[in-house]
């Protein structure tokens, strides 16, 4: 792993199903394992790439349309949040938010990135 790899991954979902989010975790892994569930709260296990990723979704986060969406540990395809944002951003066909720095000491913990379709851009986001 490079060093500007995040270890681990989270992007906000805006207004999608937990049954699209589920197809799409199938769509990057080889295997998906649905470990628990609860209402608003699913934890799941994928296979990717020969390694297990813990994934955890908590519905309604930050306002009543966001969903969290958390690799755990970052043996996905994306090197950074960004990159997971772009992708989901394009198969789940909505607008994504991420944080703009991956949590670096210092750095403006409002900062985000807000990515629809071929649109980025940087927004303040206060929750």
């Amino acid at each position: 792993m490079s060093d500007n790899r995040h270890p681990d991954i989270e992007i906000y979902v805006k207004n999608c199903s937990p049954d699209s989010l589920h197809k799409w975790l199938q769509s990057v892994a080889e295997q998906v394992t649905q470990e628990a569930s609860q209402p608003g709260t699913h934890a799941f296990t994928l296979l990717i790439a020969g390694h297990r990723v813990p994934v955890l979704i908590h519905e309604k986060v930050a306002g009543k349309a966001w969903t969290s969406v958390w690799f755990k540990e970052n043996h996905t395809p994306w090197e950074k949040d960004i990159d997971c944002a772009r992708a989901a951003s394009t198969a789940l066909e909505t607008q994504i938010r991420c944080i703009a720095s991956g949590w670096n000491n210092g750095d403006d913990p409002d900062e985000w990135w807000k990515v629809e379709g071929d649109n980025e851009e940087l927004i303040t986001w206060l929750t």
